[in-house]
């Protein structure tokens, strides 16, 4: 069956961004405010966000960067640490300021090194979120040494997500940037309480995009890109419907630097084109007509919030994503490079 040339959905929501801090946000948060009403925004700073001030004056300072006409939101997030105090996730939800609060295994990725070190510690603070019905998102890997970077995401779903889900029945879960068939069977077994985001990157490529012909650091993220069998069953996850699997691009700039180095940084930066990597992956699957509900309309429900009234278009056209992007003192090298894309966001 031919696929249409132009096709219309409601606007989509971002529900895993990354946007930095000072003039490199700056540089780039327009691209993410084109394609997106509304991003939860991921709080691992250099400084992370872990109080509610924090997250406030951190708005603040994303709103001042738009263009003038944006109606873009920001959907802020806690850092959760091993201090965090029931009375923080209070003041968080008193404050309708904080859309969820975030969980990284200290260790686990980019500007992680404050986060949790034992999950149990934790508690308290995730019977508090329970009670203010404020959504726990999870960066999914333990971080053992002794754990093949290729399993960690399977292990923390045995280790810790699992029984946490059991523990906190009524607690909101995100199992963010899943990249497993593992986690795909979790989640779709699991309670309505439990859902996930899945990046393009990860529907678009497998392992061989790092490794195959010579390192290619700018596709190396965390977690990292798995097998081909893994890919298919994220991609099928992605494009049967199900109401709990929803649109994260998971967009993580780093500089040229940073990641064209002997340690480089983990992160896919997927702004300028996201909508369209997406709509890539849904034709390739042969189920573009069920992009909007991927991306408009499951990860609002899920976040209680109402779905966008406004409409977008994609066209079918090609054009050449730019070698590189301004980002503050430096550059970024965005997902496909000087390669052609398929599809085109038009307004």
């Amino acid at each position: 069956m031919r696929m249409p040339d132009e096709i219309e959905i409601d606007r989509p929501d971002d529900w895993h961004l990354h946007l930095r801090d000072g003039a490199a946000m700056t540089d780039i948060v327009h691209l993410s405010a084109r394609q997106f009403a509304r991003a939860i925004i991921m709080p691992n700073l250099t400084s992370p966000v872990v109080t509610t001030e924090q997250a406030i004056e951190y708005r603040a300072r994303i709103l001042a960067a738009l263009p003038p006409d944006s109606d873009f939101t920001p959907l802020m997030t806690l850092y959760l640490t091993d201090r965090t105090t029931p009375e923080e996730i209070s003041r968080a939800h008193s404050s309708g300021a904080i859309a969820a609060c975030k969980l990284y295994p200290a260790g686990a990725t980019t500007n992680s090194d404050s986060g949790v070190t034992d999950i149990a510690r934790l508690s308290p603070v995730l019977e508090a979120m329970q009670r203010a019905d404020l959504p726990l998102l999870v960066h999914g890997e333990v971080t053992d040494p002794e754990v093949d970077i290729f399993d960690r995401e399977q292990r923390f779903i045995e280790a810790r997500l699992q029984p946490m889900v059991a523990e906190f029945p009524g607690l909101r879960i995100v199992f963010e940037h899943v990249t497993t068939a593992e986690a795909v069977d979790f989640v779709r077994e699991g309670p309505d309480t439990l859902a996930a985001t899945v990046t393009a990157h990860h529907l678009l490529f497998n392992r061989n995009a790092i490794l195959a012909g010579g390192i290619r650091p700018h596709y190396y993220c965390l977690p990292v890109l798995k097998r081909e069998r893994h890919r298919q069953t994220l991609l099928k996850a992605a494009t049967s419907g199900h109401p709990r699997f929803f649109l994260g691009t998971d967009s993580a700039p780093h500089s040229l630097g940073d990641k064209q180095t002997a340690c480089g940084c983990a992160g896919v930066f997927s702004a300028h084109a996201a909508l369209e990597c997406y709509a890539q992956a849904f034709e390739e699957a042969g189920e573009l007509d069920r992009l909007e509900g991927f991306a408009s309309h499951h990860g609002a429900d899920f976040y209680r919030l109402p779905r966008n009234a406004r409409k977008v278009r994609l066209r079918r056209e090609s054009w050449q994503v730019p070698a590189q992007y301004p980002f503050g003192d430096g550059r970024l090298v965005p997902l496909g490079a000087g390669e052609s894309m398929r599809w085109r966001l038009i307004d």
